[in-house]
């Protein structure tokens, strides 16, 4: 009879730490045992630990020199089998569970430090997701994504229908920014990203999309931290948790676009802000927009009589 120890369960938590750097949204990674990029990631020991959170602060810092401020729960990601973005169940394993946050800071300093066990840096959330940038036209890359679907969708009605939903891909239909998740599994689905020919020991041919590979199900735990992070924005104040505490408009609207992958109305931003009542002038100015001195602002914070603090509209695109 198989022991209780080889069917138990091991308890893994990771964590999605995103910043904003040279006006693109970027996240902490370290290095994976496969030589991928990785998200900061350590087991639970429930002898040794006295909460999730804090053997999360711990090792992180003790991974990346860095020390987390402000974090979620972000999903509990417990497939058997769950060193593959897809559940592939295998009788040997024990079944791995992680328990996923996220977590902004405003400061994407450098993270090397003598301490560190992983190499840890800051890499572009678009390296890892190029689809999710709409910002400018990318030919090459929508050709390979339309026939790569095209390909994998055939006569297929529904799958040729999710991946019109998904990805826009005509005219009537709408681009969510918030789907992040279910587009990267349609093309884990579709074996569009590395990934998918990794988990099935094969190499990736080259009809793969391009993108940054991560280890494990890191991706996928990568893709709902954004997709998360681009719903709050239009709820909660998020994004003053990764800008400094003063900001011209225009910064706080690049802000907004690194984040979201989306080309935003100026003015109808700049009302939207106004609007909410989220920020007030400091009555300085900044000279370093390389133009006319900008006004600076800072954040008022939340209510103090009824906790309030929307989010931020994001008005269509140009």
């Amino acid at each position: 009879m198989t022991g209780a120890a080889d069917q138990g369960v091991r308890i893994g938590l990771s964590v999605v730490v995103m910043a904003l750097k040279d006006r693109r949204s970027v996240v902490l990674t370290t290095q994976g045992e496969d030589g991928a990029r990785a998200l900061p990631f350590g087991p639970f020991d429930p002898v040794r630990d006295r909460t999730f959170e804090l053997a999360l602060r711990d090792f992180v810092t003790e991974q990346t020199g860095f020390r987390l401020g402000f974090v979620e729960q972000l999903y509990t990601f417990g497939d058997a089998g769950r060193a593959t973005p897809r559940a592939t169940p295998a009788v040997d394993q024990r079944r791995e569970v992680s328990v996923g946050y996220l977590a902004l800071t405003p400061d994407a300093a450098e993270v090397q430090t003598e301490a560190q066990t992983h190499d840890a840096r800051w890499d572009a959330a678009f390296d890892i997701f190029p689809w999710e940038d709409r910002r400018t036209a990318n030919p090459a890359l929508r050709n390979a994504l339309s026939q790569g679907l095209a390909l994998w969708a055939g006569d297929n009605d529904q799958r040729q229908a999710r991946a019109r939903a998904l990805f826009a891909l005509t005219p009537d239909h709408r681009w969510n920014e918030e789907r992040v998740l279910e587009r990267y599994e349609l093309l884990y689905e579709a074996r569009l990203v590395a990934e998918a020919w990794r988990d099935g020991d094969q190499p990736p041919p080259p009809s793969v999309l391009p993108g940054m590979t991560m280890a494990s199900d890191h991706r996928r735990i990568l893709a709902t931290g954004l997709g998360r992070l681009r719903s709050k924005l239009k709820y909660r104040p998020v994004l003053f948790d990764l800008t400094p505490g003063v900001f011209t408009l225009s910064a706080l609207q690049a802000a907004a676009e690194a984040v979201s992958g989306l080309t935003l109305h100026k003015q109808n931003f700049r009302r939207g802000v106004e609007r909410t009542g989220l920020v007030e002038p400091t009555g300085q100015l900044s000279s370093a927009t390389g133009g006319r001195p900008a006004e600076l602002f800072r954040f008022k914070g939340v209510d103090p009589q009824t906790g309030a603090a929307p989010g931020l509209s994001l008005p269509a695109q140009r």
